[in-house]
């Protein structure tokens, strides 16, 4: 399926990491704190997305009461305190070593913050030599990559033909397009199979379907 791209670059939580459930059980302290209904997996899939602001606002907060900053700072440090609970995808490990030893260029690309983003991948040695390039964003606020993202495309030496972005949300989509490279998207994290399909842009399964041709 990559056969005709030379640097793939991967979105980070939800692609490669397996952390939804963690998003799950961490917004729901947050909500129960504040004497809003909890949520429920297939819920937080549906409603997910980004700017992360809006998505905080579709679930009940009111930043009247609570600057949408100060939660999204109890989530990022709630989140670090148990992000060493979580694990890659299945395969993940696997395929990224596959497309490193066959000597493709792969980056991650993610709403992280640089420093918690470089941490957070240090947690795998496996998988941290693979990448030639780790970014993230300045900022705990989660609002887009669209800008770190052009300014990726600009830094390669590949076209933007060669390039490809594999990730778990219709954001990463965006980004892609912004970016003027191709997408893969993989319903295994943060937005459901229906959501993705109304992209266009091809699906996978499995990291274990991107197998080299």
């Amino acid at each position: 399926m990559l056969q005709n791209y030379r640097h793939i670059i991967w979105d980070w939580n939800g692609t490669l990491l397996d952390d939804a459930w963690l998003s799950v059980e961490i917004i729901n302290i947050l909500l129960r704190k504040r004497g809003l209904p909890d949520t429920d997996h297939q819920r937080y899939l549906r409603e997910f997305d980004f700017p992360v602001r809006d998505y905080y606002q579709r679930m009940g907060f009111d930043f009247s009461r609570q600057p949408y900053e100060e939660l999204a700072t109890e989530f990022i440090d709630l989140y670090d305190h148990r992000c060493a609970e979580c694990r890659l995808q299945p395969h993940a490990l696997d395929t990224v070593k596959r497309y490193a030893a066959a000597g493709y260029q792969q980056t991650i690309l993610s709403a992280s913050e640089q420093t918690r983003l470089e941490e957070m991948v240090a947690l795998f040695p496996e998988l941290q030599p693979c990448f030639s390039r780790v970014i993230g964003v300045s900022n705990y606020y989660a609002v887009s990559k669209v800008d770190i993202g052009k300014r990726l495309i600009e830094a390669l030496a590949q076209s933007p033909a060669e390039v490809v972005l594999i990730g778990d949300t219709a954001h990463d989509f965006d980004v892609a397009q912004a970016m003027g490279i191709a997408c893969i998207l993989i319903p295994s994290g943060h937005h459901p199979r229906e959501k993705l399909a109304q992209c266009g842009a091809p699906i996978v399964d499995s990291l274990a379907e991107l197998v080299l041709l």
